[in-house]
Order: structure tokens, then C-alpha cells, then sequence
């Protein structure tokens, strides 16, 4: 793919040749994949009664020191496919019975996933859901245009310091503002099924990180201000886990209190933000799925029938 001679998806803008190394994501020019099953851990909407069909790919355009992703986003392990190998995936996934298609941390393969959508346009039935850290180049959304229904990309920090400190990347607030808005022109209002799935629209996450209920109080406060009511729901998560921190971050070193999500979340209604909210059980290692390569070969095929 031409987009892997000098990669620019991202707004690293590495410019990598990832045919013969990898970018700053950590991943060359294969789509990588660590993990391809139901997953049930998402919102309602998204993850419906029966599960979404949930594909995580490797690499990560972020360094965020509190990843519970890490072996996928930092180590990069998973197994390479082709493109053609992807799209059957998808439809694997919903056969299995997936309410819809996640692809988590997506952005190092959208030339791939693109292709993928493409091959199996009129087979995938199911809305296609882009799960992302939210550090997007609006160049690379709008070249999606058409193939994603939902987008479900992070909202982290407004703070640079925040943002430099934690991720790597000063500028994520001006990116992901800039990608949010590309994402909600594509989908419009949010929209659902009779059994409550999304099945277009943008739901913005944000994660309250201990003693950051201020920042998250400021991204609040610009959500209800850059986007009218009603365009996109917002999902205010508690999950965050000290376990995954890796790196000297002693403030990091503990949970968030009732007192700092519940100062969020009490904005967020008093600003007429709709969405989601999570049970504080939320924060909990036991969320995360094992990434052991489930889904990512073939099914073996059945044994030949004897015929005698």
C-alpha cells in the first residue's frame, strides 16, 4: 500500500517506511491483530445483548503511561494478516452473532481496514464501529467516509501538560478536537436500532484520571460549547486502574475518588451532555480481555465425513 512507503496517518506524520521497518506506532505495513471474539465490556450501545464483535489491532499512535492495552499499544504483539484475511474476520464476527464490528486502535491500518470494508461491502450487515485514542488526522477520517457508522474515539485532555506528561503528544487536544469534528459531520445525529444499538453517530469517551477532575471538567465544558445538543452522546468512564501504570508517575498511583468522578459527572448533566456513565466496580483488571490470538487464524475445517 502506498500510504506504508512514508506513513502520515497519524499526526506523528512519521513519514516511516513501514515496508521496511515501523513508524512511531510500533507496527510495519501488515495489519496486526492480537485478538478477534465477542466483547461485552462496552456500552450498551455498542456492545448490545450478545456482544460486539470486538478486533483489537497492535501498535498505537500514543505512549499513555496507563495503557491497559500495553502488550498490544507499546509491545506491538499479534500476528500479521492480510487484508484479505481481515475482512473475513469481520464477517466471522458476525456470523458468531456480533450486535457490531469494533476496531480498536485502528489507526495505524486504515489503508488496510478501508480496503478490507471495501471487499465486503453489501456482506457486513452490522454497523462498523472505529475505537480510537482520539489522536486522528482529519485527512485520514475523511477518507472513511462512508465505510464507518460509529466513531467511539477517546477525548483524554484538554491540558498540553497533561497530555505531553501522559501520552507523548502535546498537541492531542488540538488533533483530537479537529478529528472529533470531521467524525460527527460524517455521522450526523446519533442513531438507533429497536434493540438500542448505535447505529451511526459519534459517543466521545473521556476517562477520569486522579487528580485530574478539573481537566475533564474544561473538555466537558468545550463539548456543550463546539457541539450543539443532540449531535453526540458523550460516555463518562471511571475505569481507570493504577495497576496499568508503567513509568515514575506517583500521582497516578491511586484510584479515582467518588468525590472527583462524581464532580464530572454532575457537570456533565448539568451541561446537557447526553450518554453513559459507569458503576465505579468499572475500574478493575478484569475488563481487559486476554490477547492470546483468538479469531485471528482460520477456523480449522471439519474432519471429512467417512463415508461408509
Amino acid at each position: 500500500m502506498e500510504e506504508m512507503n512514508r506513513c502520515t496517518l497519524c499526526p506523528r506524520q512519521c513519514k516511516a517506511d513501514r515496508t521496511a521497518g515501523t513508524g512511531f506506532c510500533g507496527v510495519g505495513a501488515h495489519a496486526r491483530v492480537a485478538r478477534a471474539a465477542l466483547h461485552m465490556w462496552e456500552e450498551p450501545c455498542i456492545s448490545g445483548q450478545r456482544g460486539t464483535g470486538a478486533v483489537f489491532f497492535s501498535g498505537c499512535t500514543l505512549r499513555c503511561c496507563f495503557c491497559q492495552n500495553a502488550e498490544l499499544s507499546a509491545g506491538a504483539f499479534g500476528r500479521d494478516i492480510t487484508v484479505r484475511r481481515l475482512g473475513e474476520i469481520f464477517l466471522e464476527l458476525q456470523e458468531q452473532g456480533a450486535q457490531s464490528l469494533s476496531l480498536i486502535s485502528p489507526t495505524p491500518f486504515a489503508a488496510h481496514i478501508a480496503q478490507a470494508l471495501a471487499d465486503v461491502r453489501g456482506r457486513l450487515r452490522i454497523p462498523v464501529v472505529w475505537n480510537t485514542g482520539g489522536y486522528e488526522r482529519p485527512e485520514t477520517i475523511a477518507k472513511l467516509e462512508g465505510l464507518i457508522d460509529v466513531y467511539l474515539p477517546d477525548l483524554k485532555y484538554r491540558s498540553a501538560e497533561l497530555s505531553a506528561r501522559y501520552s507523548a503528544a502535546p498537541d492531542y487536544f488540538e488533533r483530537a478536537g479537529r478529528a472529533l469534528h470531521e467524525m460527527a459531520r460524517q455521522t450526523g445525529a446519533p442513531r438507533f436500532s429497536p434493540e438500542g444499538i448505535l447505529l451511526g453517530g459519534t459517543l466521545i469517551r473521556h476517562l477520569v484520571l486522579p487528580g485530574a477532575y478539573r481537566d475533564s471538567e474544561a473538555l466537558l465544558r468545550w463539548l456543550a460549547q463546539d457541539f450543539p445538543q443532540g449531535q453526540v452522546l458523550v460516555s463518562v468512564m471511571s475505569q481507570y486502574t493504577p495497576s496499568f501504570v508503567r513509568g515514575d508517575f506517583p500521582e497516578l498511583k491511586r484510584r479515582v475518588t467518588t468525590y472527583e468522578y462524581r464532580r464530572v459527572l454532575d457537570l456533565a448533566r448539568g451541561l446537557g451532555l447526553e450518554g453513559y456513565c459507569q458503576d465505579r466496580a468499572s475500574a478493575s483488571a478484569d475488563y481487559t480481555p486476554a490477547f492470546d490470538l483468538t479469531g485471528v487464524e482460520p477456523p480449522a475445517p471439519c474432519p471429512a465425513m467417512n463415508a461408509n
